[in-house]
């Protein structure tokens, strides 16, 4: 049977996910490079900056993929059971479904940065695969760099005994779950412990009113990649979702520069 290229937003793809479940896509097929969305941390992708995307691929003629990692948004399985290594292979499989050849743009918020720099990094032996890579409000090895130094005393025990904290989410009247295994995983799957090889271009774009991932932790992210070809852009006023009319027009400048570069 052939492969189905395109999904209607009302009927997303089902793909297999290495954990043995279905995880839901949108696909729209169109010409390379291929924009990939890669949300953040209990994020889907029906959001505000995945819907822009969308539309600037539909008026560019660009394919575009974007899908909720394990346990997120209209995908089967339990969030807590993730991990930062899971939801990379979630997207590997996605991605190697649906978007097989030619180069990619990977768009990655907040955990999603971190996903695409370990992506990147996985496929910088195979020249062209990554065109480039457009992080917003990066937050990789968020797990032992800003989660970890901030838990309390209690949450600390709390951790040790029941092997997860909640807190209060800002974004969502669910409370955040981090479990232990998250937390282990993290220091496993991090980045930012030496050069960071991407084989591609690289724009951050980082809010300085960020409370969640400081303006700081993306000028040490800088320090770990390679200095030709990066771009950062510091955003006053800007927070972590980055969802204003200004902050999404640089994200679409940021994406149609290295869809050009890539075409040139």
């Amino acid at each position: 049977m052939e492969r189905p290229v395109t999904s209607s937003a009302d009927s997303p793809l089902s793909v297999p996910a290495p954990q043995g479940h279905r995880l839901a896509a949108l696909h729209v097929a169109g010409r390379a490079p291929t924009v990939v969305w890669l949300g953040g941390f209990r994020s889907d992708m029906r959001g505000t900056k995945a819907e822009r995307l969308s539309e600037q691929a539909a008026r560019s003629g660009h394919a575009f993929l974007r899908f909720d990692y394990s346990g997120h948004g209209e995908s089967e399985g339990r969030f807590e059971d993730g991990t930062i290594s899971s939801w990379t292979e979630d997207a590997r499989a996605a991605i190697e479904a649906l978007a097989p050849q030619g180069p990619l743009v990977l768009v990655g918020s907040s955990m999603g940065a971190w996903i695409a720099l370990r992506l990147a990094m996985s496929w910088a032996d195979q020249p062209g695969r990554v065109a480039g890579l457009v992080l917003l409000a990066p937050a990789p090895d968020f797990t032992s760099r800003l989660l970890e130094p901030r838990l309390t005393e209690a949450q600390r025990a709390e951790m040790a005994q029941n092997g997860f904290v909640s807190e209060a989410s800002p974004y969502d009247p669910r409370p955040t779950v981090y479990t232990r295994t998250l937390i282990e995983d993290g220091r496993n799957a991090s980045v930012m412990t030496g050069p960071i090889r991407t084989g591609c271009p690289v724009h951050i774009i980082q809010g300085m009113a960020d409370p969640d991932v400081p303006h700081t932790h993306a000028l040490e992210l800088l320090n770990f990649l390679p200095g030709e070809g990066v771009a950062l852009t510091l955003v006053p006023g800007g927070d972590h979702r980055l969802s204003r009319e200004e902050d999404l027009s640089r994200m679409e400048k940021a994406v149609a520069s290295f869809l050009e570069l890539a075409q040139s």
